[in-house]
């Protein structure tokens, strides 16, 4: 992973911080990758495979903002060990990680608990909470080295108050928001890094289509009008709001 930091000399809200964001392929970690960068920031961009993301790092760098960079990471198969080597080459490339942004999910399909089949549990729980723990705790080392770092986990409605037939997925994201809050608590007191989780609401996404595939998806908002929250949670303005289980709220974070 290499990249140039030169700034956007136009400034912004993100402006010399660098962020990784997850799931940056498309739907939601797209459209904040893409408002990341908008805002000045180095967005280190991190999915499945590095030539899916090219054509995402091509927009961001044809418009001028900061050179992003790729990280590809495979959540369902990483291993602590690939965390730390990932969590390695982001040090040595930019000596610190102003932000991490968890927005990589998998819901393979809504299911009966009495149906569901055990390995398909595990595998959805790797990649919504047993993945994001392991990131984070390689990362927090570099988190450190920021003056004002932020972590934002992507919240769902689902993970804060059960629905039926959202089986391991919902799991995940009640441990998720477990996860932030003991985070938040045990980083409180040096006040260097806060650490939030944020429910971006039901979005016009390929994974929503995937479950409902009857839906009209126009139903929905497109991800790129919940994006400037978390922004708002990554700058300057979320300074000192830690532990909070948000949602976005016309366009807030809330």
């Amino acid at each position: 992973m290499s990249t140039d930091q030169s700034s956007n000399s136009n400034g912004g809200r993100l402006q010399d911080r660098v962020i990784l964001v997850t799931g940056a392929l498309e739907g939601l970690g797209r459209a904040v990758s893409l408002a990341c960068a908008a805002e000045g920031a180095t967005v280190i961009l991190s999915s499945f495979d590095q030539a899916d993301l090219e054509p995402v790092y091509d927009q961001i760098f044809d418009a001028g903002h900061p050179e992003p960079a790729i990280l590809p990471l495979n959540l369902e198969t990483a291993t602590e060990s690939d965390f730390i080597a990932a969590a390695n080459v982001i040090g040595d490339t930019f000596g610190r990680l102003d932000g991490l942004v968890h927005c990589a999910a998998s819901a393979p399909f809504l299911s009966r608990i009495d149906d569901y089949d055990a390995s398909e549990w595990e595998r959805v729980i790797r990649v919504n909470l047993n993945a994001p723990f392991m990131l984070t705790q390689a990362c927090l080392p570099l988190l450190r080295l920021a003056e004002d770092a932020s972590i934002v986990f992507t919240a769902d409605r689902v993970g804060r108050q059960g629905l039926a037939y959202w089986g391991a997925y919902a799991a995940a994201k009640f441990g998720i928001e477990g996860l932030m809050q003991v985070l938040a608590e045990e980083t409180r007191e040096s006040g260097r890094i806060r650490v939030n989780s944020l429910d971006p609401g039901v979005l016009r996404t390929a994974m929503r289509a995937s479950l409902y595939p009857g839906e009209d998806p126009n139903s929905h908002p497109d991800p790129a009008t919940v994006a400037d929250a978390y922004v708002q949670l990554l700058g300057p303005e979320g300074r000192g709001l830690t532990g909070r289980a948000l949602r976005v709220e016309h366009g807030r974070a809330v």
